[in-house]
């Protein structure tokens, strides 16, 4: 039988969103050859659509401790102290970097960087491009620099449909036609698993495929169950259903109100908190959403918001923004250290597909992005001192992973949303789909209510599972596991 086209490099890297893109830059700095593989044309990843900015501490009333102190706080006592610290102590010189490599950051009239506050930051540290068009900027201006760079080979219109593994260790990756791109390391950067929800903020690609490909290989997955929603998603207007108004319109000081135009939540508090307010009013009134007053916020902060808004009808100058809470961030995903080794030897994981316990149970706004670039580039360094291969890997067998189902979706949205409890989850063990299965499993596991992840059965956080995270290995049962 004829062997199938081989393309040879240093790095394998799966996703072009702004932790892909800074991997690959990265690693072409430090003169290796990467094969960049994108299902999507350059800057079209969920990093573009991101409307908030970079988490770090650069006031001069801010630390590192500080941010780190916040981000834990948030985190409702699952998140990993040392990937935290990593992420506080790093994110200032991401930053600079970002800006060396042509990212123009918004300064006020001074000259000075200005930064913006969200929900469980207590001082304004997030720097933004273009006010919320953060993630446009950012992916634009990688996506040139990447398209342009001699060492890094740009394969767009491209899926990976499995790792290759040899001699138990990541070898390459096999695409969509039947070629196969071998390196020494994989880096998987595929973005997150929301859009595996009926409402959700993230594009339609977002359903963990990254996570699939790494579970299959024999790499383990951890804090499936921990999906953050957001709070404020514009409800029921055409044109404008599910958009995210970012919580950074908050930070300016709207406000939420219920239908009698009263305050009935501290908008700055962390998003789970806020996300189960809204949803507690609306089951309370019965109403499909809660009002976001964005009239006393200056449009010309958020102009992509205004114009979105607009298109749809709506005034934000004027009118109340209906918004009800959709799925927007998974917590978990590929298990990883704190430079991006999952499990599997030579097999990497950054960005929302990876799971380093930064986030805990809660993440902290805009540490996200923060993350895709402090962990990238540890990812790039440490795998480019994986050995070279010594032989070429046979593909394995089998077919891609089933496509989500509709129905699959309004399952997850019904039995694991804000709230959920062991009747639905287990009926959620019996999906079609093996993520869903995953994650049903990962939530029944975990017998208590704690961030995004709240039990109806098990209304209360348990403190003995403080630091623990769930923990699903290659065909093993879920298992709570404490990181340090």
């Amino acid at each position: 039988m004829e062997r199938p086209v081989t393309i040879e490099a240093d790095l394998a890297v799966v996703g072009a969103g702004g932790a892909g893109l800074y991997t690959a830059l990265t690693a072409a700095a430090a003169g290796a050859r990467v094969a960049l593989i994108s299902a999507t044309p350059l800057a079209e990843s969920s990093s573009y659509w991101a409307q908030g900015g970079l988490a770090a501490a650069l006031a001069i009333d801010d630390s590192p401790g500080r941010h780190l102190e916040d981000t834990i706080v948030t985190g409702r006592g699952t998140v990993r102290r040392s990937a935290a610290e990593v992420l506080t102590e790093e994110a200032p010189a991401i930053v600079r970097d970002l800006e060396r490599l042509g990212v123009h950051f918004d300064v006020d009239r001074h000259g000075r960087m200005s930064l913006g506050l969200e929900g469980g930051h207590s001082v304004r540290r997030i720097v933004h491009a273009g006010g919320s068009a953060t993630g446009r900027r950012v992916s634009r201006q990688l996506s040139a620099l990447a398209a342009e760079h001699a060492r890094i080979d740009v394969m767009e219109g491209c899926r990976a449909t499995a790792v290759l593994t040899h001699d138990g260790r990541a070898a390459g990756v096999r695409l969509h036609d039947g070629r196969l791109v071998l390196a020494r390391a994989v880096v998987l950067a595929t973005g997150g698993a929301a859009a595996m929800w009926a409402r959700s903020t993230n594009p339609v690609g977002s359903t963990g495929s990254g996570m699939l490909l790494a579970e299959r290989a024999g790499a383990a997955l951890a804090d499936l169950e921990m999906v953050q929603f957001h709070p404020t998603a514009v409800a029921g207007v055409d044109g404008a259903d599910s958009f995210l108004v970012t919580e950074a319109v908050r930070g300016e000081g709207a406000l939420l109100l219920d239908a009698d135009g009263e305050r009935f939540v501290d908008e700055l508090s962390p998003r789970d908190e806020v996300a189960r307010a809204v949803a507690r009013k609306m089951l309370e009134t019965g109403a499909p959403s809660v009002g976001l007053d964005m009239r006393a916020v200056d449009p010309a902060l958020f102009p992509n918001v205004v114009s979105v808004l607009r298109r749809a009808g709506l005034d934000p100058a004027r009118d109340l923004i209906p918004v009800a809470p959709a799925a927007h961030y998974m917590m978990g995903g590929i298990a990883t250290d704190l430079d991006g080794r999952a499990t599997l030897p030579a097999l990497y994981a950054v960005g929302e597909c990876a799971c380093t316990g930064l986030h805990g149970a809660n993440r902290l706004a805009s540490n996200s992005l923060s993350e895709c670039f402090v962990f990238g580039r540890r990812a790039a360094l440490a795998a480019l001192d994986e050995p070279a291969l010594t032989a070429v890997p046979e593909p394995p067998p089998g077919s891609p992973p089933p496509r989500l189902t509709a129905a699959s979706r309004e399952a997850l949205w019904r039995d694991a949303g804000i709230e959920r409890d062991a009747e639905g989850l287990s009926g959620l063990l019996h999906d079609d789909h093996p993520l869903v299965r995953l994650l049903a499993a990962s939530a029944l596991a975990r017998e208590e209510s704690r961030g995004a992840h709240q039990r109806r059965d098990f209304p209360m956080l348990d403190p003995a599972l403080d630091g623990n995270h769930t923990v699903v290995a290659h065909d093993a049962a879920p298992a709570l596991v404490f990181w340090r």
